[in-house]
């Protein structure tokens, strides 16, 4: 499986839910190390630098992208949300987020990975209190779990995106119908 971090959601709090790939089958982790999530924090664009973390990190990252997904989930599929997911996101939205400072260079965002955290728990909340709800869908592969907006013309997106899904989805399908289609005999 590709250890790069995907961003195809349309909103850096689906990227950070879709960490764990493929729920449903193989189940994929990306955060495996202190420093695999903080390259997801450093390659999202959420910060520019962060300090190094440790294990505690990870274990409350995950938790907390473990109640985004079920957050996303329950509001796509119009559901309640689930209450111990409520309370785990809002408590880390509640923390101090990553501030961007100005510099004479431009803006510079520093943090920890707890502020990088915050940031995107606050994100997610402002996601699935937002004007997108009604966007969100979960890829059309069945072996993916990403849930993305869509904001095509008409809605019609299918896959979270085609570089990841959607090229295998349809390459497959374009194998299956030359398969089972009838030999053309030249005359």
């Amino acid at each position: 499986m590709n250890l790069n971090h995907v961003f195809v959601c349309g909103h850096p709090a689906l990227d950070f839910a879709a960490t764990l790939r493929a729920r449903r089958s193989t189940r994929f982790e990306m955060f495996v190390t202190p420093e695999r999530l903080n390259a997801w924090y450093l390659e999202s664009g959420l910060v520019d630098t962060i300090t190094p973390g440790d294990e505690d990190d990870v274990r409350e990252a995950t938790a907390v992208r473990e109640a985004i997904y079920r957050l996303v989930t329950g509001r796509r599929l119009g559901e309640d949300f689930d209450p111990k997911a409520l309370e785990a996101v809002n408590a880390a939205a509640r923390k101090t987020p990553a501030t961007p400072q100005l510099t004479p260079t431009g803006r510079l965002t520093e943090a920890t990975p707890a502020q990088a955290l915050a940031t995107v728990a606050r994100q997610a909340v402002e996601l699935l209190s937002g004007p997108d709800v009604p966007l969100m869908k979960e890829c059309g592969n069945p072996e993916c779990t990403r849930v993305y907006i869509d904001h095509s013309r008409g809605m019609r997106r299918q896959w979270c995106g085609m570089e990841s899904c959607g090229n295998k989805i349809k390459a497959a399908a374009y194998r299956a119908r030359k398969k089972t289609a009838p030999a053309v005999t030249a005359r």
